[in-house]
C-alpha cells in the first residue's frame, strides 16, 4: 500500500498540492488545432496534468443497431439519444495518431500528459509514447484483463469508482496490485452528468472512506457542471481533482454541459491553491454535500448508466459447437452479457446452439 504517487516530477498525496487534472474526453470536436489549443489552454489555466481518452469506436464496441447497444434514458444528453453507442463513440474518440504529437507539445510546454485506455491494445499504444501514468475510467473497473495490463506496466494508476460497488473496487484493487501495480489512486466519482448536481448525490465523505479502506491516495472526478462540488471535495481533502476541460461551451459536444472552460478551470484552481497557501479561509463544508459513505448507483441516471460497462458478447456468428475464441467473443460495451472476470475462463469452451453476433454471451451458451 501507498499512501503517495509521482507523476513526472509531482508528488501526489497528502500534504501535496491537489493535482488537477483537466480531461479533453471528446471536447476537441476531433479538430486537431482545437486539440492543441486545449492542452495550452489547460496549462495556461494552471492545470497539473492533461488526460486524454484512448480508443476508436471498434475497440470499445461493435456496429450493431441491437437493442443493447442504443443509447436512451431520460437524463441523458439530447446528442446521445437515438444513436447507437458507435456512433456515439464516432463522434467522441481522440484519433490515435493526434496522441504522440500532443504528448510531445505536453512535454515540451511543461504539462504531464496521459491517457485513459480502454482495451489492451491502447495500454500497449500508450506505453509506446511513454506516458507518464495511466487513469482507468470508472465505467472500465470491471475490465479485468486490461487492469491486469496496465499493472504489469509498473506505471502508476488512477482509477475512478463511478457507482462502482465495494466488491466492484476491491477486485479491481487486487486485480492492479497481483499484477504488479506499486503506486494507485482512487477517484469518488458521480456520473449523474447533471447541469445542476444536487449536493445530496455527491458523498464526498467517500474520499476519506475510500483513503481508510484501501490506504491508497484519493481524489474526486467530477461528472457534473459546476465548480462548487469539487471545490468542496478538494477542501474535504482530495488530493486529485479531475475536470473535463472545453474551450468554448457553445460549440457543443457529448460533454460541454459537464466541462469546465479556461476561465471556470482558473477559478477553481485559483480558489483551491489560495486555500491551501492560507490565503483565504477554508472553504465551509457542506454536510449534505459531504453526506455518509455509500457505494453503488445513487440515483436512476447512474442505475441507468451502468449499461455502459463493458461485457463479454459474441461478436461474430458462431454455429453449434464452435469454440469461443477471442476472434468470436469480445469484452465490450454495453453490460448486458458475462463480466469481464469470465473471459480466460469461457474461451475454448464449445457452443451449445447457434449465437448470432451482437448478443450477449451467457454461461450456459457454451460447455
Amino acid at each position: 500500500m501507498s499512501n503517495m504517487i509521482r507523476i513526472g516530477s509531482r508528488k501526489v498525496g497528502p500534504n501535496e498540492p491537489c493535482f488537477i487534472i483537466a480531461e479533453l474526453s471528446g471536447n476537441h470536436h476531433q479538430n486537431y488545432d482545437e486539440a492543441v489549443a486545449l492542452v495550452r489552454a489547460a496549462k495556461e489555466a494552471g492545470a497539473d496534468a492533461v488526460k486524454l481518452q484512448t480508443y476508436t469506436p471498434d475497440t470499445i464496441t461493435m456496429n450493431s443497431r441491437k437493442e443493447w447497444f442504443m443509447v436512451a434514458g431520460k437524463d441523458n444528453p439530447d446528442i446521445w439519444k437515438g444513436k447507437s453507442l458507435y456512433e456515439l463513440y464516432q463522434t467522441a474518440y481522440t484519433p490515435w495518431e493526434w496522441q504522440p504529437k500532443l504528448k510531445l507539445l505536453a512535454d515540451d510546454i511543461g504539462i504531464p500528459l496521459f491517457s485513459s485506455p480502454f482495451d489492451e491494445t491502447a495500454v500497449d499504444f500508450l506505453e509506446s509514447i511513454n506516458v507518464p501514468a495511466f487513469k482507468v475510467a470508472s465505467y472500465e473497473i470491471g475490465h479485468v484483463p486490461m487492469l491486469k495490463k496496465i499493472a504489469q506496466t509498473g506505471k502508476p494508476v488512477i482509477m475512478s469508482t463511478g457507482f462502482a460497488s465495494l466488491d466492484d473496487i476491491e477486485l479491481a484493487l487486487n486485480t492492479l496490485r497481483d499484477n504488479g501495480a506499486k503506486e494507485i489512486a482512487i477517484l469518488h466519482c458521480v456520473t449523474s452528468y447533471a447541469d445542476a448536481p444536487r449536493p445530496a448525490d455527491m458523498h464526498l465523505s467517500n474520499i476519506e472512506d475510500l483513503r481508510q479502506r484501501f490506504g491508497v491516495v484519493t481524489g474526486f472526478s467530477d461528472n457534473n457542471a459546476g465548480i462548487d462540488i469539487p471545490l468542496q471535495a478538494a477542501a474535504a481533502g482530495a488530493a486529485i481533482i479531475e475536470k473535463h476541460f472545453i474551450l468554448d461551451h457553445a460549440s457543443g459536444g457529448v460533454d460541454a454541459q459537464f466541462s469546465l472552460d479556461p476561465t471556470e478551470l482558473k477559478t477553481l484552481i485559483k480558489k483551491i491553491r489560495a486555500i491551501e497557501s492560507g490565503d483565504a479561509p477554508n472553504i465551509q463544508l457542506d454536510p449534505v454535500a459531504i453526506g455518509a459513505p455509500f457505494y453503488g448507483p445513487i440515483n436512476e441516471a447512474e442505475k441507468y448508466n451502468q449499461r455502459f460497462r463493458r461485457s463479454i458478447f459474441v461478436t461474430k456468428d458462431i454455429k453449434i459447437g464452435q469454440k469461443l475464441t477471442p476472434d468470436n467473443i469480445r469484452i465490450i460495451r454495453p453490460n448486458f452479457g458475462l463480466h469481464s472476470r469470465y473471459y480466460e475462463e469461457v474461451l475454448g469452451r464449445a457452443a451449445v446452439h447457434d449465437i448470432e453476433a451482437g448478443t450477449p454471451l451467457a454461461m450456459d451458451d457454451a460447455a
